[in-house]
């Protein structure tokens, strides 16, 4: 069995709050999937979940899809 190192992943909002610290994936990163970690702002995405990502603005402005919600330090 495969144990993931303490990463949840991002496709259910309940999983994401504000101030939560995340790694997202911008539109213009998609290809290469390059990750950009920060602290969420605003919570973008109003369904429960989505399948790519719930949709993020983080503290610097940039927004994009959740991939991974690291845990607090």
């Amino acid at each position: 069995m495969f144990l993931r190192a303490k990463k949840m992943e991002g496709t259910k909002r309940a999983n994401i709050q504000i101030e939560s610290h995340v790694e997202i994936v911008q539109k213009h990163h998609q290809r290469t999937g390059e990750l950009t970690e920060g602290y969420v702002a605003r919570i973008l995405t109003k369904s429960p979940q989505h399948p790519h990502g719930i949709k993020v603005q983080l503290e610097t402005g940039e927004v994009g899809r959740v991939k991974n919600i690291l845990p607090d330090d």
